[in-house]
C-alpha cells in the first residue's frame, strides 16, 4: 500500500473510520460498509450522484475513467479537489457528501431489489397446460 492511502485515511479521521480495500489496480475506501471513494494511481476520486455533482461541475474536476473496447468510459468517481489535502476540515465536508452519494445509490437499489420482489409476488401463476 502507497503511503497516500494512510494519509488519506488520516485526512478524513473526522469522518470516522475509513478502511481501505485493493481494486482493479487502485484501492477503494469504505465507511460504515459503502464505498465512497477510490484512489487510482495516487489519485482521490469521489463518489458523485445527481444531487453532489454540480459541486464537482463547478470546480472543472472530472470523473475517473478508463479505456474499455476502444472508447474511454467514465465512473461515478470525480476527482477530489486539491484543496482538501490543506485543510482537514473540507477533506471531510468532501468525503461526507461522497459517503451521502454512495448511501442515496444504496439505497436507491434496495428499493429497486424489493419493488421486483414484490412485483414478482404479485403476478400471477399461470394454470392450465401448455401445448
Amino acid at each position: 500500500m502507497s503511503d497516500f492511502i494512510p494519509f488519506v485515511q488520516e485526512l478524513l479521521e473526522g469522518l470516522g473510520p475509513v478502511s481501505a480495500r485493493r481494486m482493479f489496480g487502485g484501492h477503494g475506501l469504505y465507511h460504515e460498509g459503502l464505498m465512497f471513494a477510490i484512489v487510482m494511481n495516487q489519485q482521490l476520486y469521489l463518489k458523485v450522484d445527481e444531487q453532489n455533482r454540480p459541486d464537482f461541475e463547478v470546480l472543472g474536476l472530472t470523473p475517473f475513467t478508463y479505456p474499455m473496447k476502444g472508447r474511454e468510459v467514465a465512473l461515478s468517481y470525480w476527482s477530489a479537489p486539491d484543496a482538501i489535502f490543506d485543510e482537514p476540515a473540507e477533506a471531510v465536508r468532501w468525503a461526507r457528501s461522497a459517503w451521502d452519494a454512495a448511501l442515496r445509490g444504496h439505497l436507491a437499489k434496495a428499493q429497486a431489489r424489493e419493488r421486483a420482489k414484490a412485483c414478482v409476488k404479485t403476478r400471477p401463476v399461470p394454470t392450465g397446460s401448455v401445448g
